[in-house]
């Protein structure tokens, strides 16, 4: 399955119904006057978060959305059948923008949520309703109200607790695969990872969910690289893990490159916890490692994880610290010793 977080789409809610000119016909009444109903209403357009969808690779295909519109009145006052409401299901997490990607209509972050975004057009007056003391045979009505319709963009964000970053072959496919099974791909070159991975972490009897993106390199914020259009499936995580290579060039300068970028981005990225994770130090000796810690603090780190994503070695401080993060509520809590069902340990995965 492709992954796609971003689509452009045509909605148009349903036109009203038009009201009905209809008399009064029956045998023995005289001068039965006007009866005829209302139209009925258009549909509305309503978008709805699924949880068992995680793409937009759907709207791909399908771009436009068109409501039913109300059905015509009728004599004796009878009211036209309303349209069928449109509902559109979106994966959670997807946000709908105007035209201008800017203003944010709707942002559908929670499972089953359920907003009507254009409201269907009410229905025509029937000549019933235009009768008045001056005009006992009205054979007037109304045509019904018109829908609304606009282009809207879809815009997916991932739901994770944690986010990974950092620079490309900074080691983050290896991590996420080593305590989650993402099944991410790993290559000696950059940019290996192409579009957002997610994983289920179980630590501690607790598990929450990863967010592997694309690397970061310096001017991503103007388009270099992949720029930095995946971050916004890391605004909503509580925690980020920074990975830092320790063979790079200069690992504090490195640190340091992220951590403008996520500046630049805004959104609030800049002001998350962020975790520094001083990896593949299976491959140095320990004087250098504690070197390059003391470097990376002296940088502005608070606090360096040395790790090994290749051998987990310091993965449990740095996981503790993830946890240390997250509210009991997010962090879902397995009772000690309980056995995991095979179907169970496969992470989630848009791909």
């Amino acid at each position: 399955m492709h992954f796609l977080d971003q689509a452009k789409i045509f909605i148009r809610s349903g036109a009203g119904g038009p009201g009905a000119v209809s008399f009064r016909r029956e045998k023995y009444v005289e001068y039965g006057g006007p009866d005829g109903g209302v139209g009925g209403k258009g549909g509305d357009i309503i978008f709805e978060a699924t949880a068992g969808l995680n793409t937009l690779i759907d709207f791909r295909y399908t771009q436009h959305f068109k409501a039913q519109r109300g059905m015509g009145g009728s004599g004796r006052n009878r009211t036209g059948a309303g349209g069928k409401d449109l509902v559109i299901k979106v994966p959670v997490g997807t946000q709908v923008l105007d035209d201008d990607r800017e203003t944010v209509l709707l942002d559908l972050a929670e499972p089953g949520m359920r907003a009507v975004l254009l409201r269907g057009g009410d229905g025509g007056r029937g000549n019933a309703s235009f009768k008045s003391s001056t005009n006992r045979a009205p054979r007037q009505c109304g045509p019904g109200w018109p829908g609304e319709e606009m282009y809207v963009w879809l815009r997916l964000k991932l739901l994770a607790d944690a986010g990974l970053v950092g620079l490309p072959n900074a080691g983050k496919s290896t991590f996420i695969n080593h305590i989650s099974n993402a099944g991410a791909k790993v290559g000696d070159y950059a940019f290996t990872t192409t579009r957002p991975q997610l994983g289920v972490v179980r630590h501690r009897n607790r598990e929450f969910v990863l967010a592997d993106i694309p690397g970061l390199i310096a001017g991503a914020a103007e388009g270099a690289g992949i720029g930095d259009r995946f971050l916004g499936h890391i605004e909503r995580c509580r925690v980020l893990i920074h990975l830092v290579d320790i063979q790079g060039t200069d690992p504090a300068e490195a640190m340091q490159v992220v951590a403008e970028e996520l500046a630049n981005y805004g959104e609030g990225l800049d002001e998350k916890p962020r975790l520094i994770a001083l990896n593949k130090i299976d491959l140095v000796d320990g004087e250098l490692v504690r070197a390059f810690a003391g470097e990376l603090i002296a940088a502005g780190a608070t606090r360096v994880f040395p790790i090994s994503g290749a051998t987990g070695q310091g993965m449990d401080a740095l996981l503790d610290a993830v946890l240390d993060h997250l509210p009991a509520a997010t962090a879902t809590e397995r009772p000690a010793g309980e056995i995991e069902d095979e179907d169970e340990r496969r992470p989630w995965s848009p791909i």
